[in-house]
């Protein structure tokens, strides 16, 4: 997959595209994915995607800004698995924010993509104070000689699937339901790099997963597989949170013991899948009654896997 840090003046050819922020690639996302890789083969052109960095939010309300779901390098992992050939990264600034609707077409779609047939969601808005909509595209499509087309929501038992449903499972607890909305277990992927060792201290080596994130869409202790070392996951207790019985207002981390795993893996890059959340992250007293909670969470952690439908 070509990925490209700006929209070109000019179109070097014409394209298939979708639009949006695509965070998470929920089942939702990938429905749209797979019209937009079945158009571009009817029309024999590139299935590109149109996304933004920063979050429309993260510019105009950052205090209000939602937990993001995927960091950018594992969105635009994720489109690549899904066939997409390229993805446009737009910085989202004042001055796009500040383009008009038919200027977003225009400059954009038209003149710096080629567009020949536009794939969005049904609720897709663009352009300054959000005035462009699937009619408006529409218009447009019929005065430049592109297609356009609008995907229907999709829902999982009657709700509908969205990256804000997904947070919200995330944020109680419920991973089984989070699967459900995404399609997989969800993820986290980064670099193992140096912590404290603490855990070492204890008898339970972690490695610890760079985190790039400002915020974190779920915290506590989980039950969670490791890929990335191998041919085959790694089961394991991780605790994603800021760790209050060491200190107030650390930074997040995330870090994992590996079951009967002992091998020197710093540097590596994993992606860590979470299935099934133990507890909620808490201040302990002492670092001995941290300890014994630890050693509860990781036989909490065994018996769910001795249980684990898929083997």
């Amino acid at each position: 997959m070509l990925v490209f840090r700006k929209i070109p003046e000019f179109a070097s050819t014409p394209t298939v595209l979708t639009i949006g922020n695509f965070d998470g690639l929920h089942l939702g996302h990938r429905a749209m994915l797979e019209r937009l890789v079945a158009k571009a083969r009817e029309l024999g052109l590139p299935a590109s995607v149109m996304t933004f960095e920063p979050h429309p939010r993260e510019l105009f309300a950052p205090e209000q800004a939602p937990a993001r779901l995927t960091s950018m390098r594992e969105k635009l992992a994720l489109l690549e698995s899904c066939g997409v050939a390229r993805t446009y990264v737009c910085r989202f600034d004042r001055r796009l924010a500040a383009l008009s609707a038919d200027d977003f077409i225009g400059q954009l779609l038209v003149r710096g993509l080629g567009v020949r047939h536009v794939i969005v969601g049904d609720d897709f808005r663009f352009g300054k104070a959000r005035s462009g909509d699937f009619a408006a595209l529409e218009r447009a499509g019929r005065q430049h000689g592109f297609g356009c087309e609008a995907m229907h929501t999709v829902e999982v038992a009657g709700e509908r699937v969205s990256s804000s449903a997904v947070r919200d499972a995330l944020a109680a607890g419920d991973l089984e339901h989070a699967a459900r909305l995404l399609g997989r277990p969800y993820v986290i992927a980064g670099r193992i790099v140096h912590g404290d060792k603490i855990g070492r201290q204890y008898g339970f080596p972690t490695a610890n997963v760079q985190l790039k994130r400002k915020r974190m869409p779920l915290t506590g202790v989980f039950a969670v597989t490791v890929s990335g070392l191998g041919e085959s996951q790694l089961r394991g207790a991780a605790n994603l949170g800021v760790r209050p019985t060491l200190a107030q207002g650390l930074k997040p981390v995330l870090e994992v013991h590996l079951f009967d795993f002992d091998r020197d893996i710093y540097g590596s890059h994993v992606t860590v899948h979470f299935l099934h959340k133990l507890r909620e992250e808490r201040k302990f007293v002492s670092l001995d009654e941290l300890k014994v909670q630890i050693a509860r969470d990781v036989a909490d952690t065994r018996a769910y896997f001795a249980g684990f439908p898929h083997g």
